[in-house]
């Protein structure tokens, strides 16, 4: 089991305000499944794993049809990362354990 795997409230710090939501992570080898959901809806998410940190797309609808670009590493009790939302550009994500 990777650090990662387990439930994280997370935040992004994007144009639009802190965006509030609950990761959950469980690895296995070198791809993960999991859940992203927050107060603009959930969705399943799967991707890359590589030790503590996972790599994943999320489609949008809301404000408007986009697809992140996520990465996320744990250390310990908390998480750090990046969102890229293509020409809007990159913004950070902090999380701690749920």
């Amino acid at each position: 089991m990777a650090n990662i795997d387990g439930s994280w409230d997370v935040t992004v710090k994007s144009p639009m305000g802190d965006q509030k939501s609950t990761l959950t992570v469980q690895t296995s080898g070198d791809t993960f499944t999991g859940n992203m959901s927050g107060p603009m809806g959930s969705s399943d998410i799967s991707g890359k794993a590589d030790g503590d940190t996972i790599t994943f797309q999320q489609a949008i609808t809301v404000p408007m049809p986009l697809t992140l670009d996520f990465s996320v590493t744990a250390e310990g009790d908390q998480v750090t990362g990046n969102v890229g939302a293509g020409a809007f550009g990159s913004f950070p994500l902090t999380g701690s354990r749920a």
